[in-house]
């Protein structure tokens, strides 16, 4: 899709993307959620399909932070207070400790409250306010509203399809064992009983 440059491109570009994310979200069992299994957002570093939703939640929420204190003439801190734009990684953490109570399908309710805001900021934007004059440094509202949402929402998809996909391959790579039902014992006593498939004769 292309970059959005108007009001109705970006509601769009979000509904869109949002709408894949949420049906791949949904598509996992719960029992998944929790494991570490997914590349990080730091270098180096593992996260949950509950750390992903967390951190564009995290992100959903500082873009609504930040319109609604310019609106009232207050400072912003940008990205958040206490972090700076090379500190993006140690900023994901937070949002990961900031959520880590909350179940797989309370993170998901959230995300999608969130967004829904997000939409109702939008709307009530002039595309003249969204796209006709800068509003941080050399960006528009509106790219800074795609930087956080739109564009997030399809990479966190492909973060998960290709999640999916790996562990696809490694289940695929279980060995089949073909054994007579008094072997199947000995054989769960002895081995690694996560690496087999047993179909018992």
């Amino acid at each position: 899709m292309a970059v959005p440059v108007n009001q109705d491109e970006l509601l769009a570009a979000i509904i869109t993307n949002f709408n894949k994310l949420k049906k791949e979200l949904l598509s996992i069992p719960a029992e998944l959620t929790s494991l570490k299994e997914l590349e990080g957002h730091s270098k180096g570093t593992l996260m949950s399909i509950d750390n992903l939703v967390a951190y564009l939640l995290g992100w959903g929420e500082l873009v609504l932070k930040w319109n609604y204190k310019k609106e009232h003439n207050e400072a912003v801190d940008f990205p958040e207070t206490g972090y700076k734009w090379n500190e993006l990684g140690k900023l994901a953490q937070k949002f990961y400790k900031d959520y880590e109570d909350d179940s797989f399908e309370e993170l998901v309710v959230k995300l999608d409250n969130t967004v829904t805001s997000i939409l109702a900021l939008i709307k009530s934007k002039s595309n003249y306010d969204l796209y006709e004059i800068p509003w941080y440094e050399k960006w528009t509202l509106g790219r800074m509203i795609q930087f956080n949402t739109a564009s997030p929402y399809t990479n966190a998809r492909g973060r998960i399809r290709k999640w999916k996909k790996e562990r696809d391959e490694k289940n695929q790579q279980w060995w089949i064992v073909y054994l007579h039902a008094d072997d199947a014992d000995s054989l769960r006593e002895n081995a690694d009983i996560n690496g087999f498939f047993i179909l018992l004769k």
